[in-house]
């Protein structure tokens, strides 16, 4: 249950992870750019176009009902009120349901014929125009979603003797179609918002999924895997083409990478052959009789030879350990009992040097590896905090587990080493100034770090106050 929480948890930290770089990529931000002007520039085009089409069904409205007041006035004054009324009831009876709408009336607002039954009380505009609903006039009428859908518009005319003539029109009609029109071009706009945003998106995430394909093998690389190489689909598009330029020089940087560490490799195994015999020689020379000088100057040579033979069989040692050929010999190890028999074979070390050496491990900490070379590593941390750890000091070795993964850590109370050597101390043959005159040949950490990197795990070294802290983090075993 725990494993597929776990599980569930890496998935939704990688989908959400994926999610915030396409966010932060140039690619999407560009594409929002794209949407806002596309967005804008639409925006603009479909206003003109419900602009121009409203604004002349609206116009066509009002040159009708000017039309309809001017044909009114001409009849009035060839046949005066009488006339007047007989035309607006012929009308009205001729199109009884139609979208005309007449009412005159007199001075107080009394109607006196007309399709309305009393005067609008919407003041009335400019030039005599006005608007108004006609559910004033029909209580009756069907609900609408709003006022707009029962609008009118009409133009006041006066004739003699204070009366008023309206004549206008239903532009129910009118309303409902900009209404639409108006529903159809944000319509329009959402989709296409939502269309250009989703060819952003789709586009951001391509071409992020490349770069982040480039960036891992990058990573990979850096952690001292030369093998990997940029995916390339064939396609010969841009990325296609840096991805082989990219692969083209990464196999180069391998190539010299690899005939530098052979070379080293081949002198390191070339040299220890003779070495070997030059120090066995030293060995018999001394046991020989010679004066006392010379005996001291035979036995300082074969600790050079000593020091020497060390140094090549470090070095070939780590060269076994970078081919990962030793992968085959992982297999399920109880940490825990490892660092006891680390701590108890040094625990002597340490109190001849009148240091103390604490071990606070568990019972059982299962990972999967090369046992001989994990503890290979436990040695080489141990021994080099021995070694720099004054009189009375402590050097204290712990281990735990937490968040799936195994946590080794050696501390020490000496000088530390500053934080901006701390990455170089791991390269091989660098030594600290103050440390050249002491014995060693800089390839202990280099040998923890190459053990490190077989086992897909961190090597890290912080400040312990006073002293230095390393700490080895490996995934625990199933």
């Amino acid at each position: 249950m725990r494993a597929a929480e776990a599980g569930g948890t890496s998935v939704g930290g990688r989908a959400w992870a994926r999610l915030r770089a396409i966010l932060a990529s140039s690619t999407f931000r560009l594409a929002l750019l794209y949407v806002v002007l596309l967005a804008t520039s639409m925006a603009i085009l479909l206003g003109f176009v419900y602009w121009s089409t409203a604004g002349y069904m609206a116009r066509q409205t009002d040159a009708t009902i000017n039309a309809e007041i001017r044909g009114l006035a001409e009849q009035y004054r060839r046949r005066g009120l009488a006339g007047l009324t007989a035309i607006i009831a012929e009308r009205l009876q001729r199109d009884p349901g139609g979208a005309a709408l007449y009412l005159l009336a007199d001075g107080t607002g009394q109607p006196l014929v007309g399709n309305l039954n009393r005067w609008p009380p919407d003041p009335i505009g400019p030039a005599g125009w006005m608007d108004f609903r006609l559910r004033d006039f029909d209580p009756g009428m069907s609900p609408s979603p709003s006022d707009r859908a029962l609008a009118a518009r009409a133009k006041v005319f006066r004739l003699r003797g204070d009366l008023r003539l309206l004549v206008g029109r239903d532009v129910r009609e009118l309303t409902a179609v900009r209404d639409l029109m108006l529903d159809a071009l944000w319509s329009g706009l959402a989709i296409t918002a939502a269309l250009a945003l989703l060819g952003g998106w789709l586009i951001s995430a391509s071409v992020v999924r490349r770069l982040e394909a480039v960036n891992q093998v990058s990573r990979e690389i850096m952690e001292g895997d030369l093998s990997r190489r940029v995916p390339s689909d064939g396609s010969g598009d841009d990325f296609d083409q840096l991805a082989v330029n990219l692969n083209g020089m990464l196999a180069r940087i391998e190539q010299l990478m690899t005939s530098v560490r052979e070379v080293s490799d081949n002198i390191a195994h070339d040299l220890r052959t003779p070495l070997t015999r030059l120090r066995a020689k030293l060995e018999w020379l001394v046991q020989g009789p010679l004066p006392a000088a010379v005996r001291a100057e035979a036995q300082e040579a074969v600790a050079d030879a000593e020091e020497l033979l060390g140094t090549f069989n470090a070095l070939l040692r780590i060269a076994r350990i970078e081919s990962g050929s030793r992968r085959a010999a992982f297999a399920r190890v109880n940490l825990a009992a490892l660092l006891r028999d680390l701590a108890e074979l040094y625990e002597p070390v340490a109190a001849e040097r009148e240091q103390r050496l604490e071990a606070a491990v568990p019972e059982e900490l299962w990972v999967v590896g090369d046992r001989d070379l994990l503890f290979q590593a436990g040695v080489n941390l141990v021994e080099n905090a021995i070694k720099y750890t004054p009189a009375a000091g402590l050097i204290a070795l712990s281990a735990r587990k937490q968040a799936g993964e195994v946590s080794v850590q050696v501390a020490d109370s000496g000088p530390g080493i500053p934080a901006e050597l701390r990455e170089k101390v791991c390269e091989r043959f660098f030594r600290l100034d103050d440390s050249r005159s002491s014995p060693g040949s800089g390839l202990g950490l280099s040998l923890v770090r190459a053990v490190t990197e077989l086992h897909g795990a961190r090597l890290e070294l912080g400040d312990n106050a006073p002293g230095l802290r390393v700490s080895l983090v490996l995934e625990a075993a199933a």
